[in-house]
């Protein structure tokens, strides 16, 4: 009877962990296809005319038709749409208008740059946030505390473009300590080989160290710039997750038995908030990799978000919908993936 009762709980646990996991896909696939739906719709409302960039604007009737059937226009924006989710679930994302490349194929190329920028500034951002929301939690109301509250204001508060311009101004044009816009200079952009489409590996691997340097000095600007984006976040929810966590019961024993604030902090209150620190860093990294819009065109940085603006101007539809499936792809899945972390890692989750 008892192993009887055991099969029983093991098979009801596995089907609802199954539906569970059954339903999360579900989910992600509504949300991506609420997202195509959403851009592809706003993309028929932009007053750039597809046609005439085609066709021009001194086009004869005859042609400007011929080319609107070609592009599929003539259709209903329903049919449309139906079209572009059979040529996405064979991977096909399109022709760019822009650059007359496949879609897919531009996304590769430039997805590498956006990554190796996030990345960085990901790990960067991170350290100092947990840093100082760590600091900040040790003694709430310290000038520790309220620097950490004022970084993290200013970091929202202030223009990501806005901080950049600032920094070439001061760093680039000033002091000169950044080598500017772009990823290298034009003595070794055109000589490096794109093995992994990072430069700084690249370059590594290139054996040049005077490469590597000067992918260093392009890089370390716009990653500080994105890093305060995202120091400001992690200090901020971490902070407040600390504080509520430190106020708990079990952590007026552990003082009332002579525990240190600091062995508090880290070893009994910091462990119990890995759930929303997991959630938090999830959640920076996807803003980072989606926000790095403005911040990759300031710099001239050749990524998604700079190939996303350039697009856009040009009302280049299959450019526009493959660059918001792609961000919007990581964006899910990365909060997926917290999720899944922390249903592992948190025992309370489940």
């Amino acid at each position: 009877m008892a192993d009887a009762a055991v099969t029983r709980r093991s098979a009801r646990v596995f089907w609802l962990r199954g539906g569970r996991l059954l339903t999360g896909i579900a989910s992600l696939a509504v949300t991506l296809l609420g997202l195509l739906a959403f851009t592809f719709m706003l993309s028929h409302l932009s007053p750039v005319d597809p046609v005439l960039q085609i066709a021009g604007d001194h086009a004869s009737e005859s042609t400007y038709a011929q080319v609107r059937r070609d592009l599929g226009l003539d259709q209903p924006v329903l049919i449309q749409f139906w079209h572009y989710l059979t040529h996405l679930v064979h991977g096909d994302l399109g022709i760019s208008r822009l650059t007359s490349q496949p879609v897919a194929g531009d996304l590769l190329r430039t997805f590498p740059a956006t990554l190796e920028l996030a990345t960085c500034a990901m790990i960067l951002g991170a350290t100092l946030g947990i840093m100082l929301a760590l600091l900040a939690a040790w003694k709430p109301g310290s000038l520790l505390d309220n620097l950490a509250r004022l970084v993290s204001l200013l970091g929202y508060s202030v223009p990501v473009f806005w901080l950049g311009l600032l920094g070439l101004l001061l760093f680039y044009a000033v002091l000169h300590w950044s080598a500017g816009p772009g990823q290298l200079d034009d003595v070794w952009i055109y000589t490096l080989e794109p093995k992994t489409g990072l430069v700084l590996i690249d370059s590594w691997l290139s054996g040049d160290t005077e490469m590597f340097r000067n992918a260093i000095a392009h890089l370390w600007l716009p990653v500080v710039v994105l890093a305060l984006l995202a120091m400001a976040g992690i200090t901020r929810l971490l902070r407040a997750a600390l504080l509520e966590e430190s106020s708990k019961e079990y952590v007026t024993l552990a003082r009332a038995k002579g525990a240190s604030r600091g062995h508090i902090l880290l070893l009994h209150v910091f462990p119990n908030v890995r759930g929303t620190l997991i959630t938090v860093l999830a959640l920076s990294y996807a803003t980072l990799l989606e926000g790095s819009v403005l911040t990759e065109t300031v710099f001239a940085w050749p990524g998604v978000g700079r190939y996303m603006t350039n697009a856009l101007f040009a009302s280049d539809t299959p450019a526009i919908l493959g660059s918001t499936l792609l961000i919007g792809g990581c964006f899910i899945t990365l909060n997926a993936l917290a999720d899944a972390l922390t249903y592992l890692t948190d025992p309370r989750t489940r």
